[in-house]
């Protein structure tokens, strides 16, 4: 062999030299996460365990199909990847299948519904209005083209589902399957009571748990598992790992729905993913991540009590779980405003329609707050108080650039005191 150096190839080359841009733009990103307080509700800060498998050779492998049922060769340390992703999925949960190949939440939704429906099939969900999600059948939706779907609602007064409503509407369409979740529900889901609506009817039942995958694995929200035919969930959110989804059934459907996910909705899996997903699923049966949802929950409780105590409206008077809805109906503050000027003070947001809401998608009389992120990150009680005072006087006051950037130096001072990703490297 010649000893001659071989020349550098870009393949062996950082991110920083082969493309400036790019990682200009993600160092950018990360200094927005670390300086900002994140209150979306669907997100949260993943490990760095998490973004170590993600980042790992794993995105070099193609393997289609299933462990030990593979259509391309070399597969063998993939497979063991993937099967331990399963098992530890399905003891997270109290599961008797899981599928890790969804791509995502949605992805997970599409392939029950191949599984447990024809084409047209009759379907019962909570409406997006009222915090459902554009896969529980909005119109321009897969879901809402591809089947028949009706909607349940929470009450006008309350804020709160109401169960007589649902039996109700069960009876009326007798759907094949019923869909419990919702994306933007502040309240508890009581499993039981519709599994007891799709018993009466003849309808399997479905939960969509993304947004309190967590809370129900750690114990603080109740389980979909003893009552419902399927369950799928993302595993971001409420359960930090990495953007993907996932998808359980008993044993006896496993085989159906597998081969809905492949080969009949998507081709390949992200192994780098699914390995992200075997980490969080690990991290997520810690005592460490079980106190971190109950205190998830209690941030929220003290978010929301702060708010209301600010002179703030919020939909059903409070919550139960990760999230809150601020309701601005009948005032001159608008959803998208709110975003913004919290987004001037350094707290991220989402506009959001509220239960009955008179404007627009696009402008929204609601504002959603979650604490997932936040709780992540360190945040306590005290440090909630002191987000729920900055939000109420940005929302409040004059808005002038003084008001604005005395905010923002609070909100700046909060995040300083609680570093993420100090040795995140590109």
């Amino acid at each position: 062999m010649s000893d001659v150096p071989r020349a550098a190839s870009y393949a062996d080359l950082p991110l920083e030299q082969v493309d400036p841009t790019i990682y200009r733009l993600i160092r950018k990103e990360l200094s927005r996460q670390q300086q900002n307080i994140e209150l979306i509700a669907s997100e949260n800060f993943t490990p760095v365990a998490v973004l170590q498998a993600m980042g790992s050779v794993l995105t070099n492998k193609y393997a289609e199909g299933y462990p030990r049922a593979r259509y391309y060769g070399g597969c063998e340390v993939i497979d063991e990847v993937e099967q331990v992703a399963m098992e530890r999925a399905k003891a997270l949960f109290g599961a008797e299948h899981a599928n890790v190949q969804p791509h995502s939440g949605t992805a997970a939704n599409h392939a029950v519904y191949w599984t447990a429906l024809q084409p047209g099939d009759r379907v019962l969900s909570m409406t997006l209005a009222h915090g459902g999600h554009l896969s529980h059948g909005l119109p321009v939706n897969f879901s809402g083209r591809g089947y028949t779907f009706f909607h349940y609602g929470v009450d006008r007064e309350t804020g709160l589902l109401n169960m007589d409503e649902v039996f109700a509407q069960a009876r009326k369409h007798r759907p094949r399957l019923i869909v419990v979740g919702a994306s933007a529900y502040p309240r508890t889901l009581d499993f039981a009571a519709f599994r007891r609506v799709a018993d009466e009817v003849g309808a399997q039942l479905m939960a969509d748990i993304a947004h309190i995958a967590g809370l129900v694995a750690g114990g603080v929200h109740p389980s979909p598992f003893p009552h419902c035919d399927w369950v799928t969930t993302t595993t971001h959110k409420t359960l930090a790992g990495p953007r993907g989804g996932v998808c359980f059934c008993r044993a006896s459907s496993a085989a159906e729905l597998d081969k809905a996910v492949f080969p009949g909705l998507q081709g390949g899996p992200l192994e780098h993913v699914i390995a992200g997903k075997a980490v969080c699923f690990l991290l997520a049966s810690t005592e460490e991540f079980k106190a971190k949802q109950r205190l998830t929950v209690e941030n929220a409780k003290v978010l929301a009590e702060e708010l209301m105590a600010g002179g703030l409206k919020l939909v059903s008077g409070g919550t139960d779980n990760h999230l809150l809805l601020v309701d601005f109906s009948g005032t001159e503050m608008t959803g998208r405003r709110a975003q913004e000027l919290l987004d001037r003070v350094g707290i991220t947001a989402n506009k959001n329609v509220v239960p009955y809401d008179e404007r627009p998608p696009t402008i929204t009389s609601g504002l959603r707050l979650g604490t997932p992120a936040m709780t992540t990150r360190g945040f306590g009680p005290e440090e909630m108080r002191e987000v729920a005072r900055i939000i109420v006087e940005a929302l409040t006051v004059e808005p002038s650039e003084a008001n604005l950037n005395r905010l923002l130096a609070r909100s700046r001072a909060l995040t300083a005191a609680f570093p993420l990703y100090r040795g995140l490297g590109v």
